[in-house]
């Protein structure tokens, strides 16, 4: 009777089975109930839409076995109780390779595998698809039937389908429920654990940075609609495929010529089309057909053993990417234009400063990568953009669609995916918290960062752009202790002209008030680029040509830019720092650039500065054993300690296995920071640091203790700075650091930090 009235209401609706099973899935979803009783409920209705006696999901567990989650058909009470081993039978066969099985005497299959606690002997006929997502492979979805037959290929495209929904709402979490051991728990609520590279707590959503097209809507409203936006999407597909072979530059014969080859074949294949076609008229919107025919053509491609099927794969994903982009109206570069949200939380494997800089900064507010460090210069304007940052986060672009809500919680080095309704209360309430302390920060902008004994410490703010300059005034900052040229010029499509460059300084300078502005001179080289300037390939670009090295085999581009320093600060003090110092002569030949533009300056009855004062950035170690030569030759110096700390300990900060490695609190670079406050005095000439260390508490009240009486760090460090300086005995603590340092500790940061606590210094 069951088949009987099955058969029915097939014959009665002209519907596709694919809408009908579409149509009661988005039913189940509105419904009320828990996860497992919706998943009871879906078993059910594909049972009945599809005249099967027997339909069953499994969900795969992390130790790669498979777990009978829900039944139409089977012994209920075996739900839950029955588990097959990886690989094991024909379903742990279709987990495993993420392959269709379809038998017709499952039972004569070499590979079958009989479970007498599920009743299904009396079952010949079996359909096994993966239910799998982004091609991970999440469980089995399974129908059966008492009568042999080989399932029909309406059959197993009706239930590949059904299967991609389901996955979905398991990842949604809508249906199925579980524990932490299954597989598609990576794919919930979870905690990603990293290290935190710029402070903060941030709740968002998340935007990938280079995106992959995850496809939320599956089940079309109007299949006649669908398939006229895949027909277009196709067709514009196809035209930038053949004018991107029609450029010039690539018309010739080459590897570059048969990649594209591949790409236009596998554009202009019909059988690809024709699949993509029957999947929107079984009810799929053009996005899911492009998404279903992807996961089924990658599968097959996966199990041929041979190495050119692999890279056809590669191929195919990107291009299935395109035909994604174009559908989603993105166009085919996937560029950022789209719109972001107002809380943006940048997801990405790895990033650059200036591709930081290519989003709104209004409407970012966390980022997270999955390498980096948090002396990495990405990491640099993080903090400088006032956002909360997590690096090291492994494998969270894996684990995230773009969309997807976030908290970033940059103090403890953890990014909470998808949080719950109790974890997002939570943190909202410590947001509160940190803006009652900030507020406190607030209070103490007017109040001179003054030590008990009474030591007097400027406080100055780095900076790189205009718009950064407003916290200067809203910090209470003495001054830019640096100020990052380089970044109007990564941001630029094409290198300054000297009149914009004259212009962006001189802002700069109306901006501060009369307070001091030290411009770094251009820091090009290593991880930060121009887009318009070649950048030659370096083994090592960190110790390679950068700074003031480029500068000076550039004579025209440093010459462009000391002219416009020295208009811009017309009639006012000037202070330019110079990047990468590794010889005294760099200084040299800097001041005869700026004093030739100078004189150009004055000749042509042009303004000029009341004065000019030229310093060197401390970073490189070389310099160490020339200070005498060099401070008879600068007006000032800063040391920047995230360069000076990698290249002392050749630890390269922009790598996480050996960043780490080293503790700026450990005696030798103690020992360094201490001879270079020495020298300064000896030679009277005013020292500042301006790496990260200026930023952070404790590192701040050690740099005191050693006797440096400025600091220049992120806008957001000089409130807790402040306060740090007003509970501390600066003469107490240099006894007590110099104390620990003739003891000769290789590590003295717990001593630091006990010392601190037992004499109340708000660290």
């Amino acid at each position: 009777m069951h088949n009987k009235r099955g058969d029915d209401k097939r014959v009665i609706s002209s519907e596709p089975t694919l809408r009908i099973i579409m149509r009661g899935l988005r039913d189940i979803m509105s419904e009320s109930g828990d996860a497992q009783s919706r998943l009871n409920k879906i078993v059910h209705q594909i049972a009945g839409v599809m005249v099967t006696e027997v339909c069953s999901i499994y969900l795969k567990r992390k130790d790669g076995s498979l777990e009978l989650f829900a039944t139409q058909g089977l012994n209920p009470d075996s739900v839950h109780k029955t588990r097959m081993k990886r690989g094991e039978g024909l379903v742990g066969r279709a987990a495993e390779f993420n392959i269709t099985v379809n038998e017709s005497e499952a039972s004569q299959h070499p590979a079958f595998s009989y479970r007498p606690e599920t009743g299904e002997a009396p079952y010949h006929s079996l359909l096994a698809v993966p239910i799998q997502r982004s091609g991970q492979s999440l469980g089995v979805l399974v129908v059966q039937n008492h009568a042999a037959r080989v399932y029909s290929e309406e059959d197993v495209e009706v239930l590949e389908s059904t299967a991609m929904v389901v996955a979905e709402n398991l990842v949604s979490g809508l249906v199925a429920g579980g524990g932490p051991d299954l597989e598609i728990s990576d794919s919930l609520s979870g905690v990603v654990k990293g290290e935190s590279i710029s402070d903060g707590i941030a709740l968002g959503h998340v935007v990938l940075h280079e995106p992959r097209i995850v496809v939320h809507k599956l089940m079309a409203d109007d299949p006649v609609a669908e398939l006229e936006r895949l027909e277009t999407a196709i067709t514009e597909l196809r035209r930038s495929l053949d004018e991107l072979l029609a450029h010039d530059h690539l018309s010739g014969a080459g590897e570059h010529r048969d990649v594209l080859d591949a790409y236009r074949m596998f554009a202009h294949d019909s059988g690809w089309e024709r699949r993509l076609r029957e999947a929107v008229q079984g009810g799929l919107t053009a996005d899911a057909a492009v998404e279903r025919v992807l996961n089924v053509t990658r599968s097959r491609m996966l199990r041929q053993g041979d190495p050119f099927w692999h890279e056809r794969q590669r191929d195919f994903d990107d291009l299935s990417d395109r035909l994604l982009r174009t559908l989603a109206g993105r166009g085919i570069d996937g560029g950022r234009s789209e719109e972001l949200p107002p809380d943006t939380i940048l997801v990405a494997r790895t990033m650059g400063p200036a591709e930081l800089l290519d989003y709104d900064r209004h409407k970012l507010r966390g980022l997270v990568i999955e390498d980096g460090s948090g002396q990495s210069h990405v990491a640099v304007v993080a903090k400088a953009l006032g956002i909360a940052g997590v690096g090291q986060a492994i494998g969270i672009v894996d684990r995230v669609s773009s969309g997807d809500a976030v908290i970033v919680d940059a103090e403890a080095g953890q990014v909470h995916l998808r949080p719950s309704q109790d974890v997002v209360a939570a943190y909202s309430d410590k947001v509160r918290f940190r803006a009652r302390r900030q507020k406190r920060y607030g209070a103490l902008r007017d109040q001179p960062a003054r030590t008990k004994d009474g030591q007097d410490i400027a406080l100055h703010i780095n900076a790189g752009l205009l718009v950064d300059m407003p916290h200067l005034q809203e910090s209470g900052a003495d001054g830019v202790g640096l100020f990052r040229t380089e970044l109007l010029f990564m941001l630029s499509q094409t290198f300054p002209r000297p009149k914009q460059q004259r212009n962006a300084y001189r802002a700069v300078l109306k901006q501060a008030q009369g307070k001091p502005v030290v411009f770094r001179a251009l820091d090009i080289g290593g991880d930060k680029a121009l887009p318009y300037i070649r950048q030659v390939k370096e083994d090592n670009p960190a110790i390679g040509w950068r700074g003031i090295r480029m500068s000076l085999d550039r004579e025209g581009m440093f010459r462009s830019q000391a002219r416009a320093f020295l208009q811009a600060a017309s009639g006012d003090d000037l202070y330019v720092m110079i990047p990468m110092v590794s010889d005294v002569s760099e200084i040299d030949r800097a001041r005869e650039f700026l004093e030739k533009e100078h004189d150009f300056l004055t000749r042509h009855g042009l303004g000029t500065p009341k004065s000019v004062h030229i310093g060197a950035m401390i970073e490189v170690p070389s310099l160490l054993f020339a200070l005498d030569e060099l401070l008879e030759k600068v007006e000032f110096v800063s040391i920047g300690s995230n360069d000076l700390m990698q290249f002392l300990f050749a630890a390269d900060r922009t790598n996480a296995r050996v960043a780490s490695r080293y503790d700026s609190l450990s005696m030798v670079p103690l020992r360094v920071l201490k001879t270079l406050v020495d020298a300064t005095n000896k030679h009277k000439v005013p020292l500042t640091l301006c790496g990260e260390m200026a930023g952070r508490p404790l590192e701040a009240m050690v740099l005191i203790a050693l006797g440096f009486r400025s600091l220049s760090m992120a806008p957001a460090s000089v409130g807790p700075i402040k306060e740090m300086i007003i509970s501390l005995d600066a003469a107490d603590a240099a006894q007590e650091i110099n104390t620990m340092m003739s003891q000769g500790r290789t590590n003295l940061r717990q001593a630091i930090t006990d010392y601190a606590k037992a004499m109340g210094v708000v660290i």
